[in-house]
């Protein structure tokens, strides 16, 4: 693919995302955001792909919107290429369950593959609210991130007054969103929204967590984890009790349910295919 604004290649079953606008700390852009669901999307229908990394280019993962279109908001005259970024979206085609998966980053919560957040450097903005929808957040020691939104006359958007306090509790969400302060990622990973790793090595160190996770598994069985978890945020436990009983008698009938017998009693490696 021709990307402008990212990078995406993929190695050993992991394919990774990177942000590429490193002068800029890779600020977001309506571009960045066409590309980047562009890239996860091809990711998601690719077979040879079982997991998806997220990372930044230079010294930065993302400074959030780029602030050229910050201060054409503020003089009340976004420019048509950042009203994707400045504006709300439409509301979504999908309705029920589905709608919920139709926005700008829950889509990510939909990809039936893991997705990693490797934060390489600071983030904040629409830049968190990207890695809040990550399935993972890796983030290397010593950096730093905000939601910024309060210090700058906005408010929570993107879903991070829906996400954030499930991932952290309310009341580090609201800490986190009406302060708009400065969080380094010792604290960030005590509150529990991000996993520290050192930064050296660090992008290496995140993709091969990512592909020691999928080596071992069934890409079908990861696949429907994923959604019965995100699933359950929107279900009582009747409801989500009643889908993991129907997917049950799917999985017997999958190749990669008889592959993980098979696999175990001749103690193999196992070869999954995602059937």
């Amino acid at each position: 693919m021709d990307y402008q604004e990212i990078t995406a290649g993929v190695q050993d079953a992991v394919c990774t995302i990177t942000l590429n606008r490193p002068e800029r700390l890779n600020a977001w852009t309506g571009r960045m955001q066409a590309e980047v669901e562009q890239a996860v999307r091809a990711a998601a229908a690719d077979e040879a792909v079982r997991a998806i990394v997220i990372t930044g280019a230079g010294r930065g993962f993302c400074a959030g919107a780029d602030m050229a279109i910050l201060e054409a908001g503020a003089g009340g005259k976004a420019p048509e290429s950042a009203k994707t970024v400045a504006a709300a979206p439409a509301a979504p085609a999908a309705d029920g369950l589905a709608a919920n998966y139709a926005h700008r980053f829950s889509y990510l919560l939909r990809v039936p593959k893991p997705v990693f957040a490797a934060i390489n450097g600071p983030v904040a903005g629409i830049g968190l609210c990207l890695v809040l929808f990550c399935d993972f957040r890796y983030m290397a020691e010593g950096q730093k991130l905000t939601t910024a939104f309060a210090r700058r006359g906005l408010i929570a958007e993107h879903g991070a007054a829906w996400m954030l306090p499930r991932l952290v509790g309310p009341t580090h969400a609201l800490d986190l969103l009406l302060s708009g302060r400065t969080v380094a990622t010792a604290e960030a990973a005590a509150m529990g929204l991000v996993r520290p790793l050192p930064a050296q090595d660090f992008l290496p160190a995140v993709q091969g967590l990512a592909r020691e996770m999928v080596q071992a598994a069934s890409p079908r069985s990861i696949g429907v984890i994923k959604r019965q978890v995100w699933d359950a945020f929107f279900q009582d436990l009747d409801a989500s009790w009643k889908q993991a009983d129907e997917e049950m008698l799917r999985s017997f009938a999958s190749e990669d349910f008889r592959e993980g017998v098979a696999h175990y009693i001749e103690k193999r490696a196992p070869a999954f295919t995602g059937r």
